[in-house]
């Protein structure tokens, strides 16, 4: 049976509702464990530390060799050579499941190191051991993601990511339960535990895809054996296309989580000048537990829509289409500010209310949560505006604007969090300086290589029209019902009809218009 084609819709989709389901699930297990007797904001500091560094380490192969596996495979496939798109797949799977054995061993060698001495917060070291081997699964899983997602097969990479979410749930909830009941809630081991349930989660994940791509091997085959154009090239020109179109995605990717490292590396070590080690990593674990958590959700919301952009803008620039290519620039930016707006401005007025539902025996920080909540909307058009310029093939432009907001964020940190009367609050104002200077280089650069005629009446005017219709519902709705129902059911009853008037308001004003719909296919 001939397989039927995913669409880039259909894909976009896919992704979506994974990315709305893995967030889902990601923030019920993040609620059950700050919620736990003997874990909360303490536990949350072991654990995100520990996480924040295999996040590190696994930045060039979960982002930039997914996507140019994907651009070289897709580029075979197109004129009919399905021999090299293969062949380009089995040296990536080679070299990087070497890559990926040498951060596992690094990771696991030097957990000491790097607790003690970057960290400041030994208790991470068993967190970091736990966490090593999936370092080795998910180089792998990413190969075999690009693979697929070259063959236009999105919806494989959608349920790899939903399979190791749930999996990561269970195997979080079930491990720290035991170990509670068996150490009396001895936090250390609970996050080493949790981050124990990554791995196991990675493992299942590379297990499926794995198992996908056997299912598909006669499949491939075929392919390979009605392949035309079949271009051969040496093994070190093939691998040098790959690193050349990874490492500038790669390194942008990784100097934005370096960026939310400073955090880690500064807030700790800067705080227990002027309060106690337990103190300090309360607050950190409250920034990193709770506000980053709720404050990246609205992100991956976009992430989806990105993935689908960065081929359409390509194609645009390759026709040497302008007013298409503006046209697809308008679309994009007002999706991410029809996304934003709403996400940072219910963020500020719900959050004492959120965290107080979402984490009833942690529920401090809400103050931090209404400044970060600011840099939700600037992070979020960065995140758009970085995608159109990879599309132009401007790649290296992300690349040098996170590399000066990470040193604005590392001066802001030692700066602010160093004056006692600001504290934690420097490391969130520090968050919405970076978001800030990334988004204003992209935006001018933007600029610089295109006429960019911006909608400013549909980019701008509606969308702030239509949330301050939302935002007016919400508030109204939240003190009246309270008179009715009990506070947390006023609250989701309220944000439930608030986002419903939203939605309703923007088909009202025609923020997406028919004609538009030809951009997905």
């Amino acid at each position: 049976m001939k397989r039927k084609k995913e669409t880039l819709a259909t894909g976009i989709i896919a992704l979506l509702f994974s990315q709305i389901l893995i967030k889902i699930i990601g923030l019920a297990y993040k609620l059950y464990l700050t919620n736990k007797q003997g874990f909360g904001d303490s536990g949350n500091a072991i654990y995100s530390a520990g996480f924040q560094i295999y996040a590190l380490l696994l930045t060039f192969s979960s982002t930039g060799v997914p996507n140019a596996i994907s651009k070289l495979v897709s580029e075979r496939v197109a004129i009919g050579d399905n021999k090299g798109a293969y062949k380009i797949f089995k040296i990536a799977f080679f070299t990087f499941s070497l890559f990926g054995i040498i951060g596992t061993l690094l990771l696991f060698l030097f957990a000491r190191v790097i607790a003690n001495n970057l960290l400041e917060i030994p208790e991470a070291e068993y967190s970091l051991v736990a966490l090593s081997p999936s370092i080795f699964f998910v180089s792998i899983t990413s190969v075999i993601r690009g693979y697929f997602n070259g063959r236009q097969r999105l919806s494989v990479t959608a349920k790899s990511q939903t399979i190791e979410q749930i999996f990561k749930t269970v195997f979080t909830i079930i491990l720290v339960e035991l170990v509670a009941k068996l150490t009396r809630n001895n936090t250390m081991l609970m996050a080493v535990v949790a981050n124990l349930a990554t791995t196991l989660a990675t493992f299942f994940s590379f297990t499926y895809i794995y198992l996908y791509y056997i299912s598909k091997r006669k499949e491939i085959a075929t392919e390979i054996y009605q392949s035309t154009n079949y271009i051969p090239a040496k093994i070190r020109k093939t691998l040098n296309k790959i690193l050349k179109e990874s490492i500038p995605i790669s390194l942008s990717s990784l100097i934005s989580s370096f960026n939310k490292n400073i955090d880690l590396f500064t807030i700790v070590r800067i705080l227990k000048k002027y309060m106690t080690e337990k103190q300090a990593k309360v607050q950190y674990g409250i920034l990193s537990g709770k506000i980053d958590t709720l404050c990246l959700l609205p992100l991956s919301l976009n992430v989806p829509f990105i993935t689908g952009m960065v081929p359409t803008i390509a194609k645009a620039v390759a026709k040497k289409d302008e007013e298409e290519l503006l046209k697809k620039i308008n679309f994009f930016m007002r999706i991410t500010v029809i996304i934003a707006l709403p996400s940072t401005i219910g963020m500020i007025i719900m959050a004492e209310p959120i965290l107080n539902l979402l984490f009833p025996n942690a529920n401090s920080g809400t103050m931090l949560l209404r400044i970060n909540a600011i840099s939700i909307f600037f992070a979020m058009t960065a995140q758009t505006i970085n995608g159109i310029l990879q599309g132009m093939g401007k790649s290296n432009i992300p690349l040098m604007a996170f590399s000066i907001a990470m040193i604005c964020k590392l001066l802001s940190n030692i700066v602010l969090i160093s004056n006692k009367n600001i504290g934690i609050i420097g490391a969130v104002y520090g968050n919405i300086i970076c978001n800030v200077v990334v988004f204003a280089i992209g935006l001018n650069k933007m600029k610089k290589y295109i006429k960019l005629k911006l909608d400013y009446i549909n980019l701008i005017i509606k969308p702030i029209f239509a949330t301050f219709i939302m935002s007016f519902v919400l508030i109204f709705l939240q003190i009246f019902l309270k008179f009715i129902f009990n506070e947390k059911i006023a609250m989701l009853t309220a944000m439930l009809l608030a986002t419903g008037t939203y939605g309703v308001t923007i088909v009202a004003l025609n923020l997406i218009g028919s004609s538009e719909k030809n951009f997905f296919k």
